[in-house]
């Protein structure tokens, strides 16, 4: 015989097997007219009899806001590798295991089956947009197999007037075009790759994400010396033996796709390797003599061909961009995060570029504040552990960015980390009036320096290298289709957070809105803030009282 057990629990619980999660609080939801809202239905079964008796249920959203309700299932993923070897006292576990993060889609009347004396979790959406304002209401209907009603949970939902002010955060989690190409085994920029690409791009504007990473050449990013990885370059170049000559026909269809999903930003692939700046990234060209990669770790950075090269593919370049998106929606990358034994050579492959890149946007990852006073990175985005430092010296207009090594206090994504971790960058981004965030990994399906391909529902740290959960946000699921995350979710929240936090600017002020924050949360910074998911709840309930 089976028995169900049901329960409903807030979106930052993550329900681990062996524990029974804590009920949801709060009579309603109270939503402004664009928000999207979640809470989990919780469940486990105890059966008795070896399995003679089906485990599974099914479960019906009925009432008038139904339609605006959606259902996934959320499954565990491995975590072989849930931390470094060196962590603090915020995270769920710091044993290799299985967890909480796929959501997994779930069609009218699937059933889903019970894991005796396991708890999982149905992941339940509500998008007030799809609602007129008012009261209106949900009930969630589970039913056995043989159509016995199990439980049933009433969700009263009520629509306010007001709704969040648009995304002003610039927002990238780099995207991985030849990771998409591999795991799917389809060519490069074929009609099929091109389909999957759509839903990827739809899938990252759905995360707030209005920046993305755009291959004019295959990206030198995460690439052992010496390696490769799959060529994904947008730009067809062709070499009459004199001078270069360019196709820019992928380049627009690619921005064709983001204008498609509202994505506003083009932010090129680096024009020099990682870590120094020391080589040209691998660019192929057509010759007379065929097709020849005539750049790449064979060539230097400075003063060879690909100086000559540069200077003439980036006038074309912005030349082209210009005409397709305007050059204020352009972002340009040297190298990626250089340190300070390699701030010399990445200070002579900008200056082969400095002044053809004059007066556009030039940004890169920096953790040294001793570097940006040197004037080497103008425009850093810096890692939220070395972030106070470059606030407290008033500099301007900062982004921030979390990879595997902000393990320690500060908030990241991990997925063995508290969702409240995660979602607190939203108010911190608020108190730091941080102007853009930046993720390596929105999709990335490699094991560390891109030495093979993995599967991301099997490894979930690259091969071992970065706590699981780093590497991607999104999976790919059947049919070129991205299956979401809970910590993409809970990012969306985050940013949710942030536009709440502009809304109550908007009515009562910066400085009443920070008093606000300190009211509920005391004085936060990135290494201090709220680790009781109960802080978000009060904030919301504050800031819509304010502004009604």
């Amino acid at each position: 015989m089976t028995q169900f057990t049901f329960q409903l629990t807030d979106s930052l619980e993550k329900v681990l097997p062996a524990c029974r999660p804590a009920a949801l609080k709060g009579e309603r939801a109270v939503l402004l007219q664009n928000q999207r809202w979640a809470c989990q239905l919780a469940y486990t079964c105890a059966n008795d009899d070896f399995g003679e008796t089906s485990t599974e249920f099914r479960v019906r959203v009925t009432g008038p806001a139904a339609a605006a309700v959606t259902l996934r299932r959320v499954d565990l993923v491995p975590c072989d590798y849930p931390c470094h070897g060196t962590w603090d006292d915020n995270y769920l576990t710091t044993t290799p295991g299985l967890l909480p993060d796929l959501l997994v889609p779930l069609g009218p009347d699937e059933p889903v089956r019970g894991m005796p004396a396991q708890w999982r979790s149905l992941w339940v959406t509500v998008d007030a947009s799809l609602l007129p304002p008012g009261d209106s209401e949900f009930t969630l209907k589970t039913f056995n197999d043989e159509g016995a009603a199990l439980a049933a949970f009433r969700l009263p939902v009520r629509v306010l007037p007001q709704a969040l002010p648009p995304q002003t955060l610039y927002q990238t989690q780099w995207f991985h075009a030849d990771c998409l190409a591999d795991y799917y085994q389809v060519p490069v920029f074929s009609e099929e790759h091109w389909r999957i690409l759509d839903n990827f791009i739809g899938s990252a504007a759905a995360h707030g994400i209005n920046m993305l990473l755009t291959p004019v050449f295959t990206p030198p990013l995460d690439t052992a010396k010496g390696g490769e990885r799959t060529t994904v370059q947008l730009v067809e170049i062709n070499w009459d033996g004199t001078d270069y000559h360019f196709d820019f026909a992928r380049l627009r269809r690619w921005v064709e796709l983001c204008r498609k999903h509202g994505i506003t930003e083009i932010e090129v692939s680096h024009l020099f390797t990682q870590w120094g700046a020391i080589c040209a990234p691998k660019i192929w060209v057509n010759t007379p003599d065929g097709p020849e990669k005539r750049f790449g770790w064979h060539t230097p950075a400075v003063g060879g061909e690909y100086t000559r090269f540069l200077r003439m593919f980036l006038p074309a370049l912005k030349e082209e961009l210009n005409r397709l998106v305007g050059l204020e929606h352009v972002w340009f990358h040297i190298s990626d995060e250089p340190h300070d034994h390699e701030k010399e050579t990445y200070a002579a492959a900008k200056a082969t570029v400095a002044d053809l890149l004059e007066g556009c946007h030039v940004i890169d990852a920096l953790s040294s504040y001793a570097i940006y006073q040197e004037g080497i990175v103008e425009k850093p985005v810096v890692c939220n552990d070395h972030l106070q430092t470059f606030a407290d010296h008033g500099v301007p207009n900062l982004w921030t960015y979390y990879c595997t090594v902000q393990a320690i206090d500060v908030p990241n994504r991990f997925i063995a980390m508290p969702s409240a971790r995660n979602r607190i960058m939203g108010v911190l981004f608020y108190l730091y009036d941080i102007e853009g965030f930046l993720h390596w990994g929105f999709n990335f399906y490699n094991s560390q320096r891109s030495v093979r391909h993995i599967d991301p529902f099997r490894v979930t740290d690259a091969g071992g290298a970065f706590p699981s959960g780093d590497p991607f946000l999104v999976y790919p699921g059947p049919d070129g289709v991205p299956w979401e995350s809970i910590r993409g979710e809970v990012l969306k929240e985050a940013l949710q957070d942030l536009r709440l936090l502009r809304l109550t600017e908007s009515r009562v002020g910066r400085p009443r809105t920070l008093a606000l924050l300190r009211e509920l949360g005391g004085e936060m910074s990135f290494t201090r803030y709220p680790r009781d998911k109960a802080f978000f709840a009060r904030l919301w309930e504050e800031c819509t009282r304010l502004c009604e």
